[in-house]
């Protein structure tokens, strides 16, 4: 039996500056720990995460960390959509571009705006969690969302899980739920490239059966597939890569780790990034390979 080689690029993962567990600076030493060559930090709407460290100076040598975010556009005249959403990643964008970091705020307000409609809405169904969303939120959150609030409710004794919370609380349809305001899919590719970006169509299995909506995507201008991700299986991992490539997009992958379920060396233990496809962003990046 042959043991899988150990994943060296992680494309998609999250920090507490939005939802994610982990301090920007925790997150980088994880990833040395593991042995990360490539990674991004995609946090939700905020590229401060990524400032953070580049200001710290923690970025020089290894790992290659791009500039990178998630999108979750809103895509209610798409049919058969989870919660009427299309997440994208953006890679490479630059974090000194004013307009990008305008949309950005843009979407962090209306994500703050939407947070303390939800907590009002839980409060008069009797789930009050006012109280345990500082510490939910740590102090250095910038892009604030549904996991916060879970892992209030969690803490407040009103879910058993992060997961339970999302399903049967937080999801669409559920008791707790308040529509998503935001940019929609072509508005999210033309930021992310007007920013220098690549955009890359997030964690989404159903792609192959939804060849006209992908297409529509990429005469957008959207680059890339997220082809590789955490919980897709080898089947699912090489039918998204032979159809990206089939539409001349580029194959991107990662743990979209966030941290609620297991730690990021246990994200990495089944994550499966092939090195090809991060050289492939790269080059389209006009940056160098990975290191060796």
């Amino acid at each position: 039996m042959t043991t899988p080689r150990r994943n060296r690029v992680d494309l998609h993962c999250h920090t507490a500056r939005s939802d994610g567990v982990l301090e920007p600076a925790d997150l980088l030493a994880a990833m040395r720990a593991w042995g990360i060559a490539l990674a991004a930090i995609t946090d939700h709407d905020t590229l401060d995460g990524y400032r953070e460290l580049a200001a710290a100076g923690a970025l020089e040598g290894w790992p290659v960390v791009l500039p990178g975010v998630e999108i979750n556009s809103i895509a209610d005249d798409v049919p058969g959509l989870r919660e009427g959403e299309l997440h994208i990643l953006g890679y490479g964008v630059d974090p000194a571009d004013r307009a990008f970091e305008a949309a950005l705020d843009a979407q962090r307000r209306r994500r703050a705006s939407r947070a303390e409609e939800i907590v009002e809405r839980l409060r008069t169904l009797g789930m009050d969690v006012r109280e345990r969303l500082p510490e939910a939120m740590g102090p250095g959150v910038s892009a604030p969302g549904r996991p916060h609030i879970a892992r209030a409710l969690v803490a407040a004794g009103y879910a058993e899980s992060v997961d339970d919370a999302m399903t049967r609380l937080l999801a669409r349809g559920a008791p707790g739920y308040v529509p998503r305001r935001g940019l929609g899919p072509r508005e999210a590719i033309d930021a992310i490239r007007a920013a220098g970006g690549i955009a890359s169509l997030a964690h989404f299995p159903e792609a192959p059966e939804r060849l006209e909506l992908v297409e529509r995507l990429r005469d957008w201008g959207l680059g890339g597939l997220e082809a590789y991700y955490v919980t897709f299986d080898d089947g699912q991992r090489d039918e998204m890569a032979r159809f990206a490539a089939g539409l001349g997009l580029l194959a991107t992958g990662g743990s979209d780790y966030h941290g609620d379920t297991w730690t990021y060396a246990e994200a990495q233990a089944v994550c499966r990034v092939p090195e090809p496809a991060g050289n492939a962003l790269l080059t389209a990046l006009g940056r160098g390979p990975i290191p060796v």
